[in-house]
């Protein structure tokens, strides 16, 4: 299948980086602002076709997927330009800026029978069914309490902190707990509070988020753009815990059971070696182009809508408008 990809940064390498490796993907054309940047991006990663606008890339008739490697703020201007030239769209998280957007993309996408969805990789990622499996089986018994955090040293990338690209912790790094503890209680929930510590260009630096549900369970998160954390994620249940070892990659799945002692490991899990963890999107997303969807059973509308509805609830409670809303 002929993949293009709209934009040329960081996300867009790790990308083409990925699909350079899968006999089912052809690395087939590449779009940026800049032309240069863009020849310079198909020769290092192999793209057939180079084009220096996005305009260009869309009008390529053999283009079948895009993929949106693009800042937030630009997600729903070209997921539509993209589904109106009759491509399938993966588009990156946070999938859009606010809950609006995100029903108008979705909408146009069921409406031309194209696939539309997600990149919120973790979503796809084996290590989801390894956790759901250990819950399930009922190892630690009837979970009550979730926890994660996720932080790193970002706050010097523009981006990061500029509201006119939707920039702050929420889309980009709050979203992944959010999913997290979304993916091991589903959405029943009763209530969200949240705070924040905002930047000096008023988006947030730091998130906390404690979410409620209907039969009183909770889950506990916690974000920030100006450290490292451990990225931990906590899965707390009647008769023990379950850790995963980096919530945005897991990387190890620990379970321990209670003793007089203190915690005892029962289970030590490695996740499957990967590429780097983009391919399971991709190859999720061809499979169900295959099969004639509209959207990836790992992240369906549903979810994404869900997920963007808690989002925008958070974001009101924090007091931020982005200027172009």
């Amino acid at each position: 299948m002929k993949l293009a990809i709209l934009g040329a940064g960081g996300i867009a390498s790790t990308m083409a980086n990925t699909i350079r490796y899968l006999d089912e993907v052809e690395c087939y054309a590449i779009g940026s602002r800049n032309i240069d940047k863009a020849k310079a991006f198909a020769t290092e990663y192999g793209f057939e076709k180079a084009y220096g606008s996005y305009e260009e890339l869309l009008d390529d008739p053999a283009v079948e997927l895009v993929y949106i490697a693009l800042p937030h703020s630009h997600h729903h201007e070209w997921t539509i330009k993209a589904l109106n030239a009759g491509k399938h769209v993966l588009c990156e998280k946070a999938f859009a800026v606010n809950e609006k957007q995100a029903r108008e993309m979705i909408e146009l996408a069921e409406k031309k029978g194209l696939l539309l969805t997600e990149a919120i990789w973790t979503r796809y990622m084996p290590s989801r069914e390894i956790i759901m499996h250990i819950i399930e089986k009922g190892t630690i018994g009837r979970v009550r309490t979730v926890s994660a955090n996720l932080g790193y040293r970002i706050d010097m990338n523009d981006r990061l902190v500029n509201p006119e690209l939707a920039g702050g912790a929420l889309l980009d790094l709050t979203v992944y707990p959010l999913n997290f503890a979304s993916m091991v209680w589903g959405d029943d929930i009763r209530r969200i509070s949240a705070s924040c510590v905002k930047t000096n260009t008023g988006v947030d630096g730091q998130d906390t988020v404690m979410i409620e549900y209907q039969d009183d369970r909770m889950a506990s998160l916690f974000t920030t753009i100006y450290t490292l954390t451990n990225r931990m994620g906590l899965i707390c249940g009647t008769e023990g815990y379950i850790e995963v070892q980096n919530i945005n990659n897991p990387e190890q799945i620990r379970v321990y059971s209670p003793d007089r002692n203190g915690p005892a490991m029962i289970e030590c899990i490695d996740v499957p070696e990967q590429i780097t963890g983009y391919e399971y999107e991709v190859l999720s997303s061809i499979k169900a182009i295959r099969e004639g969807r509209t959207e990836c059973p790992e992240m369906p509308h549903s979810q994404t809508i869900q997920i963007m509805c808690q989002m925008d609830e958070i974001r009101r409670q924090f007091g931020i408008v982005y200027p172009f809303e």
